[in-house]
């Protein structure tokens, strides 16, 4: 798995991971849990990881949503 973009911001990892799950990208968000370690206050941020075969295909969509400027 790739990093394609980490972020602090919640509903911006679930935007992308909706446009994801729409394009049928294979794709992990890691870190979830890590607020259970920085008592709920957001320090950790969660990555989103894509397969090395569609990181481009997930690249372009996040640019075509104008968050090219979140990717890793």
């Amino acid at each position: 798995m790739q990093e394609l973009m980490r972020s602090n911001d919640a509903v911006l990892i679930s935007f992308v991971d909706a446009l994801l799950n729409d394009a049928d990208i294979p794709h992990f968000v890691a870190d979830v849990h890590m607020s259970i370690l920085d008592g709920s206050i957001g320090v950790l941020p969660r990555r989103v990881l894509v397969d090395p075969d569609h990181i481009d295909q997930a690249r372009r969509i996040l640019k075509d949503a104008e968050l090219g400027h979140e990717l890793s």
